[in-house]
């Protein structure tokens, strides 16, 4: 394809297609895997988009990907659908983009669709979310919130959809309570394995009370008792295998190992989880609630071991203070007394990532930092001290302060590239609305993509990562956000230099 031809088409696609950049200088792949899109991903040449939102940060003599916003994906959902809060993103062995998402999150105006059910405690009619419909059966002529799991191909197409209250009739066929399969509240963390097969957890809480005093006002209301304390695992057309734990629990026990169904491990309030394929170990961020990664057997659910932070135990205090873990306050007190290793995990423990070399990457989120450890590790989830946070104990690696200057949260989710050694590190900033491009070697900031903000390619509320085969990123977003976007890849595909020690200088803001 000649220069001439080959800017004529990049510029085509841009107009056809919204794709806007990020992160890198203006070029323009497409949404859709067409001969001028491969073209451009890997070509890589600068096409004029005029006035860009950012340009790339990257210090002279580092390489890292580049990216840039399509705005077409996903594709619009059938039936009126529509999303809530991503509670979390996957992206399975097939390429296919699962988005796990919150129908109970949506509010009246995006659920107008939804017709009454039922009355509420001062007799107005509801629907099944307890929005009001007082004068007419539904307010609008659109939407209703979609099943709780997504299941994408790479272009945005909908393949598959089911699970939650959402979904008519899959609790009472697919996940139901006298089998032992309890759908959580506030659906939190979606994974899909080499198996093909899909976990899922929660972080709802106060489930019982909010039942027993509203029952009527929201038929929707989870109808066990208690908090979210349960990973369910599902084949891939969502018919339940096990649950792990019992849903119910009323407080956190980050050192309590049995109490689930089956001799399973007690988690509680989980954020996510991740499957080793090399050993089919089940690493689970446990989470809001709990401070630790519990290791669990993927096959059976049964318990194989836990840590804290920097790998030891006890996980739910400070061993130093001896203060427990719901009485040490907020990080930016510690930030601010010069304690940049507390010894515990400040919740939330947010996600636990699994590289194809052999090691783990746990974010720490409510302690702005990822810590790292070695899964060979001999003592690695058994019982350990590492009272001086060294590394080469316990398991632990390294860690990367991320954005530590910052209030509180800010390394909510991390994922890694897919080039052969996956030499980048991907750290989504819920605080900062930004995403972090890491040096893994190094642990250095390379560049980032994006910026707080509502426009297509910035974030609200930055909650979710995954990345496919050949590089391109999904994004998910919780609050008021409550969407999914991709950012595809082009030019280098890994992450090369010394970029800046200090990730997430608020200097380097868009």
């Amino acid at each position: 394809m000649s220069q001439a031809r080959f800017l004529i088409a990049a510029a085509a696609l841009v107009s056809s297609m919204g794709i806007v950049s990020c992160g890198g200088p203006p070029q323009a792949p497409a949404a859709t895997e067409s001969a001028a899109a491969e073209a451009l991903r890997e070509a890589g040449a600068v096409v004029t988009l005029g006035e860009t939102r950012w340009t790339s940060h990257a210090l002279a003599g580092t390489s890292a990907p580049s990216f840039v916003v399509d705005a077409s994906w996903p594709k619009p959902l059938p039936n009126d659908w529509r999303i809530g809060q991503v509670g979390g993103i996957a992206v399975d062995s097939h390429d296919n983009v699962w988005v796990y998402h919150r129908p109970r999150t949506l509010d009246a105006s995006s659920a107008g669709a939804m017709p009454r059910v039922a009355t509420n405690d001062q007799g107005v009619p509801i629907s099944a979310l307890g929005h009001a419909r007082p004068y007419a059966e539904r307010t609008t002529g659109c939407c209703v919130p979609a099943p709780s799991v997504l299941k994408f191909d790479r272009d945005g197409n909908l393949l598959a959809a089911w699970g939650g209250p959402s979904d008519p009739g899959f609790l009472e066929k697919n996940c139901v309570e006298a089998a032992g399969c309890f759908w959580p509240a506030r659906e939190h963390g979606i994974f899909v394995d080499h198996n093909d097969f899909v976990y899922l957890a929660g972080n709802g809480e106060d489930g019982g009370a909010r039942q027993q005093q509203n029952i009527a006002t929201y038929p929707w209301a989870p109808s066990w008792k208690g908090d979210d304390s349960q990973v369910l695992k599902f084949t891939a057309t969502g018919t339940f295998v096990y649950q792990i734990g019992t849903a119910g629990m009323n407080g956190p026990n980050s050192e309590k190992i049995d109490g689930g169904p089956n001799g399973t491990p007690q988690p509680y309030l989980v954020a996510d989880m991740n499957v080793d394929p090399k050993t089919n170990r089940l690493y689970i961020a446990d989470g809001y609630g709990n401070r630790r990664i519990l290791i669990v057997d993927a096959a059976t659910g049964k318990y194989i071991g836990h840590f804290g932070a920097y790998g030891q135990n006890p996980v739910v205090d400070d061993p130093s203070s001896g203060v427990a873990d719901t009485e040490v306050g907020p990080w930016i007190s510690d930030y601010q007394a010069g304690n940049l290793k507390p010894l515990f995990f400040r919740s939330p423990m947010h996600c636990a990532t699994v590289s194809r070399d052999g090691f783990l990457y746990a974010c720490d989120r409510g302690n702005n930092r990822v810590q790292i450890f070695e899964l060979a590790a001999a003592d690695l989830g058994h019982p350990c001290a590492n009272p001086n946070a060294e590394a080469g104990k316990c398991g632990f690696v390294g860690e990367i302060h991320v954005a530590p200057q910052t209030a509180s949260g800010t390394s909510g989710t991390a994922t890694l590239s897919t080039d052969p050694g996956q030499t980048c590190l991907y750290v989504g900033d819920l605080a900062n609305g930004t995403l972090y491009i890491i040096n893994r070697e190094n642990r250095t900031e390379l560049d980032r993509i994006g910026r707080a903000g509502r426009q297509a390619g910035e974030f609200h509320w930055l909650h979710a990562l995954a990345v496919d085969s050949r590089g391109d990123i999904y994004t998910g977003e919780v609050d008021t956000g409550q969407r999914v976007q991709r950012f595809v890849r082009y030019g280098s595909s890994s992450c090369s230099g010394m970029g800046s020690a200090e990730v997430g200088l608020y200097s380097s803001n868009r």
